[in-house]
């Protein structure tokens, strides 16, 4: 279970229309909160014929409209594959007592987006400890190839 860094407060209940609206363009993938959060492609915008977004499930399926001002939908986010360390010095807080390693975070369309890896001191031990472990076997593994 994951250590708990600040408390949340419980969000107040939002209405559906709440929130910046997303106006998506033809074949974005979008989130229809008015649809329990159903994902659908963009296949038609609000257009003087047209007074809503008009989507279809990925694969096929039956259309649904979502309204023309765009409140009920939301960006699906594109999945992650990996992150790498960015060659950037790592930041100590000491008032925080925390680590913080930038990363970069790479996203399946090829996308990239920087971010922060936070550690406490006990995650910089452990994370030492198992690098340690991993040069050990690096070495042992290329006496072993010569």
């Amino acid at each position: 279970m994951a250590d708990q860094t600040a408390k949340q407060l419980p969000s107040p209940a939002v209405e559906l229309g709440a929130g910046s609206p997303f106006h998506p363009r033809l074949g974005d993938l979008a989130s229809d909160l008015a649809k329990a959060g159903r994902i659908g492609v963009v296949v038609a915008l609000p257009s003087e014929t047209s007074t809503s977004y008009h989507l279809r499930p990925p694969g096929g399926g039956p259309e649904w409209s979502a309204r023309s001002d765009g409140t009920t939908l939301r960006p699906v986010p594109v999945p992650i594959t990996h992150v790498s360390p960015s060659k950037r010095d790592v930041i100590y807080d000491h008032r925080a007592q925390q680590a913080a390693l930038p990363v970069t975070v790479h996203h399946e369309d090829g996308g990239t987006s920087e971010s922060l890896l936070i550690l406490t001191p006990a995650q910089v031990q452990l994370y030492l400890f198992q690098f340690e472990q991993l040069i050990e076997r690096r070495e042992n593994a290329r006496k072993v190839e010569r």
